[in-house]
């Protein structure tokens, strides 16, 4: 019997199981398919977008990435988000009221800052654990002529992305790897590069509203587990697109080249939240790298999207290669 590694199911089992179990109600505008990472239900006059997604790797902060990261997904349907739940899982003979008062903190802090209002959710000490666990679900809402969605990528495409790769990654890195890079690099460095959860900062819902502003979007997309080249997978594949990415235009922050080169870990195949994938008309692709700029938000063109026979290549400057594929996140290699 074969046993899945850690990580995200493979993406073809996972289709397989959504094909067989798909829902038949109508009102069920985007259910669940690869690529597309929140749910979107009509309401008559508006769109229910509806996300959830645990943090696992994480343990500082477990409650400010629970927020970030499903408001992310919310945020990249052009839906704001709104209302929090959150079901806390945590480990017996460890937990105390401290570390519970540390994450309910934690929650209130971020939702206080994107306007969420904290609705509800569940909280128990679990057998079996090891680390909290936060599994949060987020609810937003979108005019229905202003929804987007991770297929709606089209041929001919700028692809642009914001601020850097493997930002989450980084900020993982540092903090819960410390222990074996104390030797490597100094704590000044490590506690900037820890801070990448707030600076740079995970949270692409700004990004997605002032892209949005500057019109001429088709599809966003927020890549997590398995990296920015995951995350390109998955847009074409929700699209039914080839991409070509331009090896040399892909935003590396140096401070995440060091720490992986250190481990031995693929940038592009590192968790990737505070990165925002997007796909527009490359007539209002200037309009829009403009518009991030104004409000500090560096964004830089990567490559183009095009017919899917060419597939998903990265071109460099001795040719192309085939888009690497990361069948779990390279960071799951650190927490075996």
């Amino acid at each position: 019997m074969s046993i899945y590694p850690i990580g995200k199911l493979p993406a073809e089992d996972l289709a397989r199981l959504l094909s067989k179990h798909a829902p038949n109600d109508p009102r069920l505008i985007v259910g669940g398919s690869i690529g597309e990472d929140a749910a979107v239900i009509d309401m008559g006059d508006r769109y229910l977008v509806a996300k959830t997604d645990p943090i696992t790797f994480a343990t500082d902060e477990i409650g400010w990435y629970a927020v970030n990261v499903n408001a992310n997904d919310i945020a990249c349907t052009g839906a704001t988000p709104r209302w929090f739940l959150a079901t806390l899982l945590l480990p017996e003979n460890q937990t105390t009221p401290t570390l519970v008062d540390k994450i309910f903190e934690q929650i209130n802090a971020a939702c206080a800052e994107l306007k969420i209002s904290l609705a509800g959710g569940h909280t128990e000490i679990t057998y079996g654990l090891d680390r909290p666990l936060v599994i949060g679900q987020m609810l937003g809402e979108v005019a229905p002529d202003k929804l987007v969605t991770t297929g709606g990528a089209q041929i001919g495409d700028d692809l642009i992305v914001t601020k850097g790769i493997a930002i989450e990654a980084t900020s993982i890195i540092a903090t819960e790897m410390s222990s074996q890079l104390v030797e490597r690099f100094d704590k000044d460095s490590l506690s900037d590069y820890a801070n990448f959860l707030h600076q740079p900062g995970i949270s692409v819902v700004k990004d997605a509203s002032v892209a949005l502003a500057a019109g001429g979007i088709h599809a966003l997309h927020d890549p997590t587990e398995g990296g920015v080249a995951t995350g390109l997978h998955e847009l074409a594949q929700a699209a039914g697109v080839g991409l070509e990415i331009f090896e040399d235009q892909l935003p590396y922050l140096p401070e995440t080249v060091a720490l992986c080169k250190h481990f031995g870990l693929d940038p592009l195949g590192v968790i990737a939240s505070g990165a925002l994938l997007i796909a527009a008309d490359p007539k209002f692709t200037s309009r829009i790298v403009n518009h991030l700029a104004q409000t500090g938000i560096v964004a830089n063109v990567i490559g183009r999207v095009h017919p899917p026979e060419q597939s998903c290549l990265l071109i460099g400057k001795t040719g192309s290669r085939p888009l690497p594929t990361f069948p779990r996140d390279e960071i799951t290699r650190l927490f075996e």
